[in-house]
């Protein structure tokens, strides 16, 4: 086990307050988007220099006690559809074992490479990222600047895909009643494992289970997010721990990001109530394709670690600072735009009902 110990990277005071913000920027963006956070975070902490392996390790085994306070306020209001949960997460635990096979077999394969310890891995992971999570931005700007006459209002989800699929009703079909709908077993396992699988892999579920949610099996909005949000809370238990037994978790990591997101998800949660949903899914696509430019500049450092490129390593600190900025950079100013939203309408709100406490006196001597 002490080998896995060099995995570690040094903490200082430094580092770990850059941590803390990494998990508040991560929080904001999770409670305002339903999203773990985790696209800003993984690649966050690789920028500090943690390997990617222990980045998703650390974030996967975060994501679960967060996921758990997220899921209860939605059980609450009766947003979980945990038969649903349950069918996914079957399939899913296949997706997270794939996801961590793969991703340990690249990290010590590169073993004995010296400078190039962890780089395959870190070039597979940042190549996953940049891949998945740029259709998954683009898509989600297309969808918020789509003219407003198209679709439900302009921005109601499609059903195109749940009816065209519905309408093969390949058996066994399983019926959902808090999401109301019928899907079939066939179209719900790719779905949990491509769940499973990119939540092992990156760290980011939840990008893939919640549109799968809402355009594939046709569950209301709500819904979806908090039955993904329970889904996550056994994923990211089921995750962590396989990750731990190969040595990866580096639990001062979580506990760091621990202390900046359990605030910055409240103040997300909140924002969410008083900001337009539109506004909500362009800040998003943005912030995200951020993390993906901020990702993709650090892919030549990886490359020319594995020695596919041949450049100086004196490259690799402007690479991951100009990483670094791009990511910090999109993480503040998203998180500073949601801020702003969330205390203007926290005042509007003060002051509504200091009107109202005026105007009762007045209304009651009418009566």
């Amino acid at each position: 086990m002490h080998h896995f110990l060099v995995n570690f990277i040094q903490i200082d005071v430094g580092i770990a307050l850059q941590v803390v913000l990494l998990g508040f920027i991560g929080g904001v963006l999770s409670g305002f988007i339903g999203s773990g956070g985790a696209f800003f975070m993984t690649p966050g902490m690789m920028n500090l220099g943690v390997e990617g392996v222990v980045a998703v390790a650390s974030n996967i085994t975060h994501k679960f006690g967060k996921a758990m306070v997220g899921s209860r306020k939605h059980g609450e209001a009766g947003n979980v559809d945990k038969k649903l949960a349950v069918c996914v997460l079957i399939t899913a635990i296949f997706g997270i074992q794939l996801a961590v096979w793969i991703n340990s077999f690249l990290f010590k394969g590169g073993a004995g490479h010296g400078a190039a310890k962890g780089a395959g891995a870190n070039l597979y992971i940042s190549l996953v990222f940049v891949c998945i999570l740029l259709v998954v931005a683009l898509s989600m700007l297309r969808d918020v600047l789509r003219p407003s006459g198209e679709g439900e209002e302009g921005s109601g989800p499609s059903r195109k895909i749940a009816d065209f699929l519905a309408r093969f009703n390949l058996p066994p079909m399983i019926h959902f009643k808090v999401a109301d709908t019928k899907v079939s077993v066939w179209i719900l396992a790719p779905v949990g494992i491509a769940t499973g699988y990119l939540a092992g892999t990156i760290g980011v579920g939840g990008f893939i289970g919640v549109p799968a949610m809402i355009y594939v099996f046709g569950v209301p909005t709500a819904v979806a997010t908090g039955t993904e949000l329970y889904l996550a809370m056994f994923m990211g238990a089921y995750g962590a721990l396989s990750y731990a037994f190969q040595g990866f978790v580096d639990i001062r990591l979580t506990m760091l990001l621990y202390l900046g997101s359990l605030l910055g998800i409240y103040l997300g949660v909140y924002g969410v109530k008083v900001v337009n949903e539109r506004y909500i899914r362009l800040v998003t696509s943005v912030i995200i394709i951020l993390c993906v430019l901020s990702r993709g500049i650090a892919i030549p450092m990886y490359l020319r670690q594995l020695g596919y490129l041949a450049i100086d390593p004196g490259w690799d600190k402007y690479f991951n600072l100009v990483s670094k900025f791009f990511l910090f950079a999109s993480g503040s100013t998203g998180t500073l735009l949601i801020l702003y939203h969330v205390i203007r309408a926290y005042r509007q709100r003060r002051g509504i009902q200091k009107s109202l406490r005026v105007i009762k006196p007045v209304s009651t001597q009418t009566v």
